[in-house]
């Protein structure tokens, strides 16, 4: 459904995308993890036609987005983190003309609204006006107009940024049953449960480059850890961190900005690395299952911050 072959995007001196390759199958949702600067909102901007490549090329449905822009445009759906919802017009107006933008007549357009009203439970929102919305709600009425032209592939960009709890897990449910539905949804977000949650694959990006794809737990496994041991220590040094690489069952160690983080394969050595850990003024600690955020650290050796 979407295939990305190569693509590089150059600003000057800076190499916002670096051969960046990505398939996603029809019905598929597939997220991109990263860092803010890493590249992911650049991507969607090609393949959304708003940005043209150095180099690369990406198809739709088999529709070169470059050559034949207008005709990509009708096949894809556009959600920013950013509100772009006219507000002149009422919730209901936003979606109407959508429709009718995209080709639908007047009375296909209203029965079209009255169904993403209805679906999106904004029915009794309708004449309200997007400056008179939550944050989640206006996202919810800017996914429902992305979805309303029937379009073959969504494009969620950070769609959560900025929405407070419980409008977030709102939102995510509603991805989910997108999803559920077989729409196919290219995700970007640096959120890790986000991206946990809501995919069914997963590409690490960082500096404009792929590093990894696969589903979550996939991922979560190529750590080659059971147990990750969080240390937060008064004075955490190398040589610390060496004498736990040390210990049996330990699959890597990473010196972190609280302390040092242990990646172990068995939780035999937990009283031994505990006791290690004292001498460096040994303060606090959590024990936890290896994260997407783990996987990123262990790609990159950085935390992935927002």
């Amino acid at each position: 459904m979407l295939v990305i072959e190569h693509l590089t995007r150059r600003y000057g001196d800076l190499l916002a995308l670096d051969d960046i390759s990505l398939e996603v199958k029809s019905g598929e949702l597939v997220g991109l993890l990263g860092p803010n600067g890493a590249g992911k909102s650049t991507t969607v901007g090609v393949c959304t036609t708003r940005i043209l490549p150095t180099a690369g090329r990406v198809e739709i449905e088999g529709i070169d987005v470059m050559r034949d822009p207008v005709a990509a445009r009708r096949r894809i759906g556009v959600v920013t983190q950013y509100n772009t919802l006219d507000r002149a017009c009422t919730v209901h107006e936003n979606l109407y003309y959508h429709c009718r933008y995209f080709g639908l007549g007047a009375a296909e357009s209203r029965r079209r609204c009255a169904d993403l009203l209805e679906q999106f439970r904004l029915s009794d929102r309708a004449d309200q006006f997007p400056g008179q919305l939550s944050g989640g709600l206006a996202q919810r009425v800017q996914i429902a107009r992305a979805i309303a032209h029937r379009p073959r592939v969504l494009f969620l960009d950070e769609p959560s940024a900025g929405l407070d709890p419980q409008s977030r897990l709102a939102l995510w449910d509603l991805i989910l049953k997108l999803r559920e539905e077989g729409l196919t949804v290219l995700l970007t977000t640096h959120q890790m449960e986000e991206a946990d949650r809501l995919s069914h694959r997963l590409a690490i990006i960082d500096h404009g480059r792929v590093l990894v794809i696969g589903t979550p737990d996939e991922l979560k496994r190529q750590v080659g850890a059971a147990t990750i041991l969080e240390l937060q220590l008064d004075h955490p040094t190398s040589d610390l961190a060496n004498r736990l690489r040390a210990l049996g069952g330990v699959a890597d160690v990473v010196l972190t900005e609280r302390g040092i983080r242990v990646m172990a394969t068995t939780r035999a050595l937990l009283p031994r690395a505990v006791e290690l850990a004292q001498e460096g003024g040994l303060h606090d600690l959590t024990i936890t299952e290896p994260t997407l955020e783990t996987v990123f650290i262990t790609l990159t050796g950085r935390e992935l911050r927002d």
